[in-house]
């Protein structure tokens, strides 16, 4: 078969995105179609850099043009994410397209390990990415992210964020000597994440986390007041006393109007690096046993790891380039894997409003 734009276009007609459930061709993803003798190239525009099925899209492209009679297939790809939420306060943060919470119904159970590391993780597949510390009487996240000496720069009222592993952050700690403390009432800390919002120059960003404080107290509750938030993801680990928090932290955003994107099991296994076998040091299936209860999903399952609390405390994410493991360790893998979860799920919401747009 001779190989020409509208047969190559009909064959794409054939390979739908399987989060989407309509084909590239429908979805106005097919950008680009370059033909030299047998050799097909294909630019496709994805929903996010870090879609999860984009080896599947890969494979069927190629299955396709393969059977039309091209000999090598090549894919360039290209992303435009897409705004989840509209309305009126939408214009409240112009240039953020999507907004993610990372909870937790109580404290330990890694939450800003997992909203850091979720944040890096987009940045590296290509993402615009924010990350806001709004925890603001324990603000951990520019230790995590090696700004802990950070210092803030701006004029005329309007601040700077810190940039450090391709993230955009803000943190009360920034603001702070030393280990001065933060001992503010509820009205103070509504107005430092209303400050945070609207006072930084966010600029352009495909993803804002907000690391938010555990519990379901007034930092929760002011993000959902002042943003729209395209979903919660909420970090809990296996153990009975960890889900019974989760639980409020779900039913918060339900009271809220907030959509649950999904849960986290973090420290979900330890596996001895002497004899090979996977431990259960906090219990095991209490990710699957929430999900079910509440109708969920679980984005991903973090396998307890000393290298992940290493690269916390060093200022080096377990999921950055920088780290020497972020390519070995299975916990960076699962991170990762979760954000891309995350990423198309967000996707999926956002598909409706680029359609009718």
């Amino acid at each position: 078969m001779t190989l020409t734009d509208d047969a190559i276009m009909a064959a794409l007609a054939r390979v739908r995105d399987p989060e989407l459930g309509r084909d590239l061709v429908a979805l106005n993803m097919v950008r680009g179609i370059d033909i030299a003798g047998s050799a097909v190239t294909v630019t496709v525009e994805l929903t996010t850099p870090a879609c999860p099925l984009k080896a599947t899209i890969e494979s069927d492209i190629e299955r396709e043009l393969v059977g039309l009679g091209a000999g090598s297939v090549r894919i360039e790809w290209a992303a435009n994410v897409k705004r989840s939420f509209g309305g009126p306060m939408a214009d409240l943060i112009p240039g953020v397209r999507n907004t993610i919470a990372v909870a937790s119904g109580k404290g330990g159970v890694g939450k800003t390990t997992v909203a850091v590391n979720l944040a890096v993780s987009l940045a590296r597949d290509g993402a615009r990415v924010g990350l806001l510390d709004a925890d603001i009487t324990g603000p951990n996240v520019p230790l995590m992210m090696g700004t802990q000496d950070g210092h803030v720069t701006g004029k005329e009222g309007r601040v700077n964020p810190v940039v450090s592993h391709g993230v955009k952050m803000m943190s009360i700690q920034y603001f702070l000597t030393g280990d001065a403390p933060v001992i503010w009432r509820g009205p103070l800390i509504h107005s430092a994440i209303q400050q945070f919002l609207r006072d930084v120059e966010w600029g352009e960003l495909d993803y804002l986390v907000v690391d938010l404080p555990p519990g379901t107290g007034d930092a929760a509750l002011s993000l959902a007041q002042l943003i729209p938030l395209s979903g919660a993801v909420v970090v809990t680990t296996p153990q009975e006393v960890s889900l019974l928090d989760a639980r409020k932290a779900i039913g918060m955003f339900t009271k809220v109007n907030v959509r649950t994107l999904g849960v986290i099991e973090n420290m979900s296994g330890f596996v001895c690096p002497d004899c090979g076998r996977e431990h259960d040091l906090f219990g095991s299936g209490g990710g699957d046993r929430i999900a079910r209860e509440l109708g969920l999903e679980v984005l991903g399952r973090i396998p307890l790891e000393p290298a992940v609390r290493v690269g916390g405390d060093a200022g080096v994410p377990i999921t950055s380039a920088q780290h020497p493991d972020a390519d070995t360790s299975a916990a960076a893998a699962a991170l990762r894997g979760a954000a891309r979860v995350v990423a198309g799920k967000i996707s999926v919401l956002a598909a409706p409003l680029a359609a009718a747009s």
